[in-house]
């Protein structure tokens, strides 16, 4: 499913007539992997959930000012690109956690590293 990044880096048709020779075209999975991640609220998500599963009052107490609707939908896209796991506990009453997945947790780095860049620039 994944390309290959020689498949992926193509030269701009025309580059040189801008001056933009020998650079590649922005990779289409990068984009996507960005407009993913970087959606309203998703990256504080994410960086919440890597300390380990939470339930769904627990991320809202987390991530100040996130409504309950956005964190639905929110957690709801991530689960179906298989980077967040709804797990039901069994108990009265049934309890509901929210967990990454090992796809999910592939993410620490790009997450803890534009946390530590926000800290240091914003």
């Amino acid at each position: 499913m994944a390309a290959s990044a020689a498949t992926e880096a193509q030269t701009v048709p025309g580059a040189e007539d801008q001056g933009i020779a020998g650079r590649s075209e922005c990779c289409r999975l990068y984009h996507r992997a960005v407009e993913l991640v970087g959606k309203r609220w998703t990256g504080a998500i994410l960086l919440v959930l890597l300390d380990g599963p939470l339930r769904f009052s627990e991320i809202r107490q987390l991530v100040p000012d996130l409504s309950d609707r956005l964190l639905s939908e929110r957690l709801k896209e991530l689960e179906a690109e298989d980077i967040v796991e709804r797990r039901v506990l069994e108990g009265s009453p049934v309890r509901v956690e929210y967990a990454l997945t090992k796809k999910g947790m592939a993410l620490e780095p790009a997450v803890r590293a534009l946390k530590s860049w926000a800290n240091s620039w914003l």
